[in-house]
């Protein structure tokens, strides 16, 4: 699948949809915060988004992005500011992105939802359009081999982009295992 023409990761530029993301060489970086800090080191790895890295492991950038923007549940500024840049990174090919591309933003808005800082007005707009893309992006991959966990972090893409952050956190500890047990339980109710 060939990624929307309109797709300028990085500059700062509309995904399809006329609303701009934050240009990765704005100085409005260094004043967003992350858990460690200045926000002002994560244009750099988003940038490497574009080349679809795996996130396998600790492989970059996806390492550094998860543990400065998603630290242990909780989530900063900086996170509402990468969340359109990862979605147009998956949207350049989404039947060859991993699991993250779709896991990072429903996480992300999974930890705003239950205690997250507000986000910045600034932000809004190209954060919950970046959620709104998230089910087309869903069904352009869907032709993709997926592992469970990657059919749930897909799942928990589509619940965010739904207003259903607790849906979309199940769906990510969902294994077939464990939905086994649930329909069973279903079962006996």
């Amino acid at each position: 699948m060939v990624g929307h023409p309109s797709v300028k990761v990085g500059l700062g530029v509309t995904h399809n949809t006329g609303v701009p993301m934050l240009d990765l060489e704005s100085p409005r970086w260094s004043q967003l915060s992350h858990a460690y800090g200045s926000a002002a080191d994560i244009p750099a790895m988003l940038r490497a988004l574009t080349t679809l890295p795996t996130s396998e492991g600790r492989n970059e950038p996806w390492f550094s992005l998860w543990s400065a923007l998603a630290h242990q549940g909780d989530v900063f500024e900086g996170s509402y500011a990468a969340v359109p840049h990862v979605v147009a990174a998956l949207a350049i090919a989404p039947d060859r992105a991993d699991a993250s591309y779709f896991h990072f933003p429903a996480w992300v808005e999974i930890c705003r939802e239950r205690n997250g800082p507000s986000i910045p007005k600034d932000l809004e707009a190209p954060y919950f359009e970046a959620l709104r893309r998230l089910p087309a992006l869903v069904a352009a991959a869907v032709h993709a081999s997926w592992s469970p966990e990657h059919l749930g972090c897909c799942m928990a893409a589509l619940a965010v982009a739904k207003g259903q952050p607790a849906m979309a956190e199940a769906a990510l500890e969902l294994t077939p295992a464990l939905a086994e047990r649930y329909l069973a339980w279903v079962s006996e109710q």
